[in-house]
């Protein structure tokens, strides 16, 4: 029987420890004292908290390894201190066959035995051309937890409509990256004055909300659940909280970049800020920021889209949309709590309860039996943010060269230390 205690860590406020027996979680109290056999951590100084869930990633795997693979994109999510994260389909093959799902999942066992957890998401459609369903049941037998068209928004209702039909048979949510088709076709940036004074084609907010509306009154006319992928912009929270007051089985999420950077991060045609949905306005970003405070957004995520270097050093309108996330999802979102934006218990509502409820998936509570998946983050520890500090295989990120504070210094996973 392995035993580990987990001593002075601040939960919530509160100095507790951690005690943790065969990889569950035994108790969280104010002061434990170490049984005989235990392996005792010193964690003064530390936050505990669960690991968390990233429901948005892209580990490039197969297909796309010059960017990332499963073993980095994982080294990346540990050392975030995520110790679950759903991958979408826009994989080379697409995960359309339970073949790509299997081949996903066991580079991860091969990779990291212990965790984290990856989770697929199937594509919604035949290699994603939004024209002919997936096999969903096959999809989901192998280990698909959702079902997505990810960056390539079916244009066509009838098919959509069959796609919520279908996944809610099955027990899946279709996660909706929602974006018009033509509204926001070759668009670099969003659309608004930076646009203009950059001469750069903008797409406009309604492009995100129009889509959104369409899955929410689908949603509402079937009865089945949506997803709303990464919301960036305040009309979309509008529609969101008005298919809520509703009823309506909506469910949505955003990122860290969409509740701290607006759009004037492009100035000087800065690829590295070049991301779709686009970086939007300071209005934006306020109502984003009020939406997960209420739970109008339900979760973060990260929408983890690493690029190689040569892939972001052309010209704006030719580099790819994108960021890596899960590197610095929580060093950023933690500086919200130091704002005074959100609090410790928001962070983890949002990045692991929330996310765990509405995907059914794991998740530590720390009550007695949960699985003992959980970090410590030392909320004080600065760093650089360089190729050598980040663990995924590419460094796209607005944040490279900045000094940031706070990170994740030991993660455990069913009570084995991972990090």
């Amino acid at each position: 029987m392995s035993t580990l205690l987990v001593k002075n860590a601040r939960s919530l406020g509160e100095s507790v420890d951690l005690l943790v027996v065969d990889g569950k979680v035994r108790t969280l109290n104010a002061s434990i004292e170490a049984p005989a056999d235990a392996e005792v951590v010193d964690a003064a100084g530390k936050i505990l908290f669960p690991s968390l869930i990233d429901v948005h990633t892209h580990l490039r795997e197969p297909g796309y390894e010059w960017k990332e693979n499963v073993a980095t994109g994982l080294a990346a999510a540990a050392h975030g201190g995520f110790g679950g994260i759903m991958c979408m389909a826009n994989t080379d093959p697409v995960n359309d066959d339970a073949a790509v799902t299997k081949q996903i999942l066991e580079a991860a066992r091969r990779a990291w035995p212990d965790g984290p957890r990856v989770y697929p998401i199937g594509a919604a459609t035949v290699g994603l051309k939004g024209e002919e369903l997936a096999r969903m049941s096959e999809l989901k037998d192998a280990g698909c937890v959702a079902i997505s068209n990810d960056g390539r928004p079916v244009g066509n209702t009838e098919i959509f409509r069959r796609m919520m039909e279908y996944a809610a048979d099955l027990g899946l949510i279709v996660i909706d990256h929602c974006e018009d088709p033509y509204l926001a076709a070759k668009s670099h940036m969003n659309e608004g004055v930076t646009s203009g004074l950059l001469g750069v084609k903008g797409q406009p907010d309604v492009a995100e909300t129009i889509q959104a509306a369409r899955s929410i009154l689908l949603a509402e006319y079937l009865d089945v659940p949506v997803h709303i992928a990464h919301v960036s912009a305040k009309r979309t929270v509008d529609i969101i909280a008005w298919g809520k007051s509703r009823g309506v089985k909506v469910t949505a999420e955003t990122t860290p970049h969409y509740l701290t950077l607006d759009e004037t991060a492009v100035n000087g045609y800065n690829t590295l800020a070049k991301v779709n949905p686009p970086l939007r306005t300071p209005a934006d970003i306020a109502a984003l920021r009020e939406a997960v405070k209420t739970g109008v957004i339900d979760m973060f995520c990260t929408d983890h889209a690493p690029h190689a270097a040569h892939e972001k050093e052309t010209p704006f309108d030719e580099a790819p949309n994108g960021f890596t996330g899960m590197d610095l999802a929580l060093t950023i979102t933690y500086g919200l709590v130091r704002e005074g934006v959100l609090t410790e218990a928001d962070l983890i509502r949002l990045w692991a309860t929330e996310p765990a409820r509405v995907f059914n998936l794991p998740v530590n509570t720390f009550q007695p039996g949960a699985p003992a998946d959980f970090f410590l983050f030392d909320p004080d520890l600065e760093w650089k943010v360089a190729p050598d500090t980040l663990y995924s295989k590419s460094h796209n990120t607005p944040w490279l060269g900045q000094l940031v504070r706070g990170r994740v210094v030991a993660h455990w996973i069913g009570g084995v230390k991972i990090v």
